[in-house]
């Protein structure tokens, strides 16, 4: 069973304020990725606030998110989410299709990053295959098709 926190809506009537989520409930299969993510774009500040939110039930309060550099960019070093400040480490170690998010008592998760700009159906059935009750697969298999490529 998939938890999920994407509310179902049409694209005219997409909440922008909703994170398309998808975690792997507790007790499932441990693999490189506890869940995907897919952000709407590649501005990892102006995302970051509604997915630390959905995040709070993983890893309660959000401190820190490490990021690949080549694939959001230079951003600041910190951003406010509500009456917190979490702190954005980038890294060019660290594998780019994934985002590590840290909480509070050093809970943390790793998403898999489905590109902003991926078909629709094609960045589901990524969010489905992170966050699959059995799924070890690492982030680059779940993404080799060349529709996970962004759109132009």
């Amino acid at each position: 069973m998939v938890v999920s926190v994407q509310l179902e809506t049409t694209t005219e009537g997409e909440q922008l304020s909703a994170p398309r989520l998808r975690m792997k409930q507790a007790g499932a299969e441990r693999g490189h990725v506890d869940g995907g993510w897919w952000p709407r774009a590649t501005d990892l500040v102006a995302e970051l606030p509604s997915l630390a939110n959905a995040l709070e039930q993983w890893v309660g309060p959000v401190t820190r998110v490490s990021y690949h550099l080549d694939t959001w960019g230079l951003v600041t070093r910190k951003v406010r989410v509500g009456d917190r400040m979490v702190r954005l480490e980038g890294f060019r170690f660290t594998d780019p299709h994934t985002i590590t998010v840290i909480g509070s008592d050093s809970r943390g998760t790793i998403l898999l990053v489905v590109p902003p700009g991926t078909d629709r159906e094609a960045a589901r059935a990524a969010l489905r295959s992170a966050a699959g009750e059995e799924s070890t697969a690492a982030a680059a298999e779940i993404l080799s098709g060349k529709e996970f490529s962004p759109r132009p």
